[in-house]
């Protein structure tokens, strides 16, 4: 991996989930949607449930902007199966206070994930959590603590209540509104992360850092990212 020899960069967009910690997304998925249909199985089927919550979350990565993705959700998933977001939501609190630490087993802790944030911090960065926001701010502080990472003043974390769009390969919605709130163009800053929706941050000018693993999957003609490597080669970034 080469040096950078650019000094513009100001702001440092970190993802989350592959990238400042290992996962295994798929057993993740799976067992979250279980655990949470569990979490109001005396009520509704968790067959009927998980179809639901698959397709309100579909809805929401389809978000052009017009209402934050929380509001996108709670319109195409309540009323379900007659019962109000009134009704339900207690529970779903009691799940992420209770019941989301359990997924933890699925994640593996990155020794320099630390050590990198510290450095972007030490050094004056601007720093963003930009991971998918499909999750509620609760459940994405406790992949933080997972990543031990928690205890960090971040510039901004995304979230289903706070972002109007998601990552997609097909629109750049998420990384303009990001843009937008921290005040950067897109050359003052930096995407880290794993997968193809971090690296299009690319296309609007952003620098791009591809962390390698077994998840990883780009289209080469398409996306090509600056840099890439282990993420504690991105010290030698900073």
């Amino acid at each position: 991996m080469k040096e950078s020899d650019d000094s513009q960069i100001k702001a440092i967009l970190f993802d989350l989930d592959g990238t400042l910690f290992e996962i295994n997304l798929d057993l993740f998925i799976s067992n979250y949607l279980k655990l949470l249909a569990q979490s109001v199985a005396h009520i509704i089927s968790p067959k009927k449930f998980i179809a639901k919550i698959l397709k309100a979350s579909k809805v929401v990565e389809e978000n052009d902007g017009h209402s934050t993705n929380i509001e996108v959700y709670i319109d195409a998933f309540f009323p379900i199966e007659g019962h109000s977001r009134e009704e339900i939501e207690p529970y779903f609190d009691k799940f992420y206070e209770k019941d989301f630490s359990k997924l933890r087993q699925y994640t593996r802790r990155k020794p320099e994930a630390r050590a990198v944030i510290q450095t972007a911090f030490d050094k004056g960065y601007v720093v963003v959590i930009a991971t998918t926001p499909l999750l509620p701010l609760t459940a994405i502080e406790q992949r933080l603590e997972w990543a031990g990472v928690d205890d960090f003043p971040f510039h901004l974390i995304t979230t289903i209540e706070n972002s109007r769009a998601t990552k997609s390969l097909t629109n750049l919605h998420y990384y303009d509104q990001i843009l937008n709130t921290i005040g950067y163009p897109a050359e003052s800053c930096l995407m880290v992360g794993d997968e193809a929706k971090d690296m299009i941050a690319g296309q609007l000018g952003m620098q791009t850092f591809l962390i390698l693993n077994s998840n990883t999957e780009l289209n080469q003609n398409k996306i090509e990212p600056t840099y890439k490597g282990e993420l504690i080669d991105l010290l030698d970034l900073l």
